[in-house]
């Protein structure tokens, strides 16, 4: 009882000491930090070839589905360490709490994989010509959507019980979330009746956003709404959906 009480106490406990190996596990991971952004990469030179127009908003998209793409390395590595590794059971045997295992891994696949997407972010203000407030706002919308990319890579890789059938899913669902809505391209030229499904995906939502802020596209109001009520829901309901899922699975309760 009285570890139970301490646990609900301390949700987090032990997220300093395991964020930071993570971390070092994560750049250990010198080929998968280099081929981090070659999804990126291909489309943006598509972009630029088709349409050198449209490279500023391919660019900031480019940045939120680097956000968003966050949440299959978060799927992958949690499911690695507990089929392949099989240490996740060690891990939580020490004080580390079950939220602090879960943020431990997304906020360490998170630190090691964002300089990258700092570059692309630079590019875009630059590109784009972003002011403070539209800097600040990008910010917001990618830390947003990389909680929920985490939340959901978290609770799917609990799913899985061999690391075969992972990679073909993860993949399928992040890019297929990521590329085929309006994230790269203009959410203006997605079809009309369409666009209230998008507005629920969080890449696309975000992109919208701030498509909408830096003059690319127009958003209603009722689809501003849309778009910036469901990433608050999403963001704030499947972190804390996350949380309980980690004390569920791990610990049994």
């Amino acid at each position: 009882m009285k570890t139970e009480l301490e646990h609900r106490a301390r949700p987090f406990r032990g997220l300093p000491a395991f964020l930071w190996t993570e971390v070092l596990v994560q750049a250990h991971e010198e080929l998968a930090m280099a081929t981090s952004m070659i999804v990126q990469i291909v489309l943006l030179v598509f972009v630029w070839v088709l349409n050198p127009g449209l490279i500023g908003v391919a660019l900031v998209g480019a940045v939120l589905f680097s956000m968003f793409a966050m949440g299959q390395r978060v799927l992958n590595e949690a499911a690695y360490i507990r089929i392949d590794h099989k240490v996740s059971d060690l891990y939580l045997a020490s004080p580390l709490s079950a939220e602090a295992y879960f943020l431990g891994i997304s906020a360490g696949v998170l630190l090691v994989y964002l300089a990258p997407v700092v570059v692309v972010a630079t590019l875009a203000t630059v590109v784009v010509h972003l002011a403070a407030a539209e800097v600040l706002l990008l910010a917001l919308l990618a830390v947003t959507v990389w909680l929920i990319s985490a939340s959901i890579g978290y609770v799917f890789s609990t799913a899985f019980r061999d690391n075969r059938a992972i990679w073909a899913y993860s993949s399928l669902f992040f890019n297929i979330f990521g590329v085929l809505p309006p994230v790269f391209y203009p959410f203006g030229l997605f079809p009309a009746p369409l666009r209230p499904i998008v507005l629920l995906m969080p890449p696309s939502a975000a992109a919208a956003i701030l498509q909408a802020a830096i003059g690319v596209t127009v958003l209603t109001r009722p689809e501003l709404w849309l778009a910036s009520g469901g990433l608050a829901v999403e963001g704030v309901g499947l972190f804390l959906f996350a949380a309980y899922w980690a004390r569920r699975t791990v610990r049994g309760g």
